[in-house]
């Protein structure tokens, strides 16, 4: 019995083209990703500011999140009222983070109080247990909720509502900043 072995015609071509067209495709592939990716330079923060996302427990950004939405319901109470309301109206229309629920005592059980320093107002929330989350003060403003934070234990109102007072006294201003990192831009 003998054995004979066929070889494929042009088997050294149909490899040879494989690899080129692979090659080919992975450099194509390279040209494009390159053309179309985007430098990403990440903003920092200034030194008396805290990034939301980055620098805040999981119970700080939950209570900052409920701030900003907080926000929008407070303006609104404000043109019925005629008057900032009081975090005890706050708390009796259920909304976070005034309320006193299961989530207060999870996040620190901030005790909520309206400061009125001179012609400005703020809303502190004073923490229960600085080492889960810090005090909170939210400056209603024209430009929208700005938020402070303090994780000191021992953080109390502050006697002036200026940015400057507010860093001397230890506050950190939370930054809300938005970048490729969080959100994807979409070209159509």
């Amino acid at each position: 019995m003998t054995t004979q072995v066929v070889r494929p015609a042009g088997a050294g071509h149909e490899s040879l083209w494989v690899a080129v067209l692979s090659l080919a495709i992975i450099l194509l592939a390279a040209t494009v990703i390159s053309l179309r990716s985007e430098s990403h330079e990440e903003e920092s923060v200034a030194a008396h500011q805290i990034d939301a996302r980055r620098d805040l427990n999981a119970a700080e950004q939950g209570i900052h999140t409920e701030l900003v939405v907080a926000f929008d319901e407070i303006l609104m109470l404000q043109d019925e009222l005629q008057a900032l309301p009081k975090p005890q109206q706050l708390a009796e229309e259920g909304i976070p983070p005034f309320t006193n629920d299961a989530s207060t005592v999870t996040r620190g059980h901030h005790v909520w109080q309206l400061l009125q320093v001179g012609d400005d107002h703020a809303y502190q929330g004073l923490s229960g247990d600085s080492a889960v989350a810090g005090s909170f003060l939210l400056l209603p403003s024209a430009a929208g909720a700005d938020i402070w934070l303090n994780r000191a234990s021992d953080a109390s109102a502050p006697h002036n509502l200026h940015a400057d007072a507010l860093i001397a006294a230890g506050w950190r201003q939370v930054a809300s900043q938005y970048d490729a990192g969080v959100t994807r831009q979409h070209r159509h």
